[in-house]
């Protein structure tokens, strides 16, 4: 079975949204963007580096698929497996792209995918997609978040965990702290939540 693994450049107060850069998503009048790059440090790098090189397909939300659709065929000697993997979008308006292989996944998006995590292939990898997460996260669909934690709050903006987030119990597997201050952590889903009194 294939997992869906959530893996997120996040601030303290949770907001995912345009890390990358200035221009990588303004909705909402978003004027953070960029936020992660005065943060980027070596062993933050290590991790993205063999991250990137797992192997993966790509699971993703139309917007977020629509930043990456001309970048990555333009950088993708920085990440060539994006290239080969394949790419399922949610989306309900788009059905076709010239960046292949890609699959637009339509309708009951949380059905399809629960489907799609039992055919063979490699596990699928969601990066940014804040909507999407939140369906998935609903349908208690994610297997693991990688995490990067940044040292900043922004205050606005999308966030990982919103109203509607399911009860859920995870485990560390990795952890470390980089030296600008990023957690870097992965969290495994762990059943249900335990409670207890002192």
């Amino acid at each position: 079975m294939r997992k869906v693994i959530v893996l997120e450049f996040i601030t303290l107060d949770g907001v995912i949204q345009a890390g990358g850069g200035p221009e990588e998503d303004t909705s909402g009048g978003f004027a953070y963007g960029g936020w992660q790059a005065p943060y980027s440090d070596d062993v933050e790098g290590a991790v993205m580096k063999k991250q990137l090189s797992l192997p993966f397909d790509l699971l993703l939300g139309r917007k977020t698929f629509e930043i990456w659709e001309p970048y990555w065929p333009q950088h993708a000697d920085f990440w060539p497996g994006v290239m080969t993997a394949t790419k399922y979008a949610a989306s309900n308006t788009r059905t076709s792209s010239e960046w292949q292989p890609t699959v637009f996944l339509g309708g009951d998006i949380a059905e399809k995918i629960n489907k799609l995590k039992q055919t063979p292939g490699p596990n699928l990898h969601v990066y940014g997609s804040a909507n999407l997460v939140q369906t998935l996260m609903k349908h208690d669909l994610v297997d693991e978040f990688w995490l990067k934690i940044y040292p900043l709050t922004l205050g606005s903006g999308k966030r990982l965990f919103v109203d509607g987030t399911i009860p859920a119990a995870f485990k560390v597997t990795e952890s470390q702290v980089s030296p600008t201050g990023i957690i870097i952590v992965n969290y495994e889903r762990a059943g249900a939540v335990k409670t207890g009194s002192y």
